[in-house]
């Protein structure tokens, strides 16, 4: 016997997964003190993309656009995730927004200004949760989801 969820219970799990993430991720950063890197901001807009698509999907879910659109979103921030894990376990280069840019050491200014704008290296990992990086834990709901996303897909096309 085959059984999925319901479509609406889909964007209200999504939603909350959602939401419970940026709190995590704004609690990290603001009341630990955890400053985040480069990588670690982007992995936030699929999180806020997917709390406005839940809202939509929910009030319009007779079609599977909104499914759809929260795979694509997922795939999205499973890849970011991923390139993110990679460049933490040394698979990846950091790419040059996740380094601190050379300064001028004889300019005081200069040096007073680079400390204050210190880019956070994206291969250390400032926060662990159960062992693992923020990084890997959102790579595997991603993944979890675009899974689950699939087979609601599949579901519906072969009703």
């Amino acid at each position: 016997m085959k059984y999925i969820l319901d479509k609406k219970i889909i964007y209200l799990i999504t939603l909350t997964i959602s939401v419970l993430s940026l709190l995590t991720a704004v609690y990290i950063e603001y009341s630990i003190g955890i400053k985040p890197c480069t990588l670690c901001i982007y992995q936030r807009i699929p999180y806020i993309l997917l709390i406005f698509v839940s809202f939509l999907g929910f009030n319009y879910s007779e079609n599977l656009f909104w499914i759809k659109l929260q795979t694509l979103i997922f795939l999205i921030s499973f890849i970011l995730s991923g390139y993110h894990f990679g460049i933490e376990t040394g698979f990846f280069e950091e790419f040059t927004g996740c380094t601190a840019q050379n300064v001028n050491l004889l300019d005081k200014t200069k040096i007073l200004n680079s400390l204050q704008n210190n880019t956070i290296s994206c291969k250390n990992v400032g926060f662990k949760i159960l062992g693992m990086s923020l990084a890997t834990i959102n790579m595997i709901i991603s993944s979890i989801f675009v899974i689950i996303h699939l087979k609601i897909i599949h579901n519906e096309k072969n009703k």
